[in-house]
């Protein structure tokens, strides 16, 4: 069982520096949504064959991961994404603004999931327990 604390990030940032020391101290990764998912399959020192992460104080995170965080996030990709992207990236941050998407937790629930039973990816065995 491997365990992250959403009392000790309140940011995506904090979220990628928390899961480099508790989930894969020492490993080099690309500290991106793409990046997090790529750990999830294992080989960058997580298991190999599936893992429980034990979210403790998730409501926190759902609260410092939620709408603010989200804009935040968006506003940034928008100024650095691909001219072909450009208009989606606008279209998810009105959204946001509008208090009328996913968040930052959920995109990070998200791809935890689909890492685990009944996921796209199950065969990687990550459950998550979410305290």
């Amino acid at each position: 069982m491997l365990h992250i604390d959403g009392a000790e990030f309140s940011s995506l940032e904090g979220f990628y520096e928390h899961i480099s020391a508790r989930l894969i101290p020492g490993a080099e990764w690309g500290r991106n949504l793409n990046a997090f998912n790529d750990i999830l399959r294992g080989g960058f020192g997580t298991p190999e064959h599936g893992f429980v992460l034990c979210w403790n104080n998730h409501e926190l995170s759902r609260q410092r991961l939620g709408y603010v965080e989200t804009t935040r996030q968006l506003q940034r990709r928008a100024t650095r994404c691909h001219p072909s992207h450009e208009s989606a990236v606008r279209a998810d941050l009105a959204a946001a603004l509008e208090g009328e998407s996913p968040t930052v937790f959920d995109w990070l629930i998200e791809i935890i999931r689909d890492h685990g039973p009944g996921g796209a990816e199950q065969e990687d065995g990550v459950e998550l327990v979410l305290r």
